[in-house]
């Protein structure tokens, strides 16, 4: 069985789910949207900013490890030789001589 392709779209869901959380993020650290204000929201922004922040953390590193596992994958897959090997080298041609010079036409 081979687990390239199950991998491949493992890394694939990791990598949309990355683009994901990083929007919502904002720059200086809060969570866009997420919490909200007041005292009555599931999370206050600072928890929901070490949430987004803690699952990026774990995304990315998910997403370096399938990396390299497809890396290895790849790698063990092919035959080690260049492809530029398997073209044939042939002899340089020789040039051609050159063209005798002609008389000019006469009047």
């Amino acid at each position: 069985m081979d687990v390239f392709p199950i991998i491949l779209v493992i890394h694939l869901l990791i990598a949309i789910a990355l683009v994901g959380v990083i929007l919502l993020q904002r720059s200086e650290g809060g969570a866009l949207g997420i919490g909200g204000g007041g005292g009555g929201g599931l999370m206050t922004g600072r928890q929901a900013g070490n949430l987004l922040t803690r699952t990026t953390a774990i995304l990315a590193t998910s997403f370096f490890v399938t990396s390299m596992a497809l890396a290895f994958i790849a790698n063990n897959r092919s035959t080690g030789a260049s492809p530029f090997d398997a073209v044939p080298v042939s002899a340089p041609a020789k040039p051609a001589a050159p063209a005798e010079p002609t008389a000019p036409l006469a009047r």
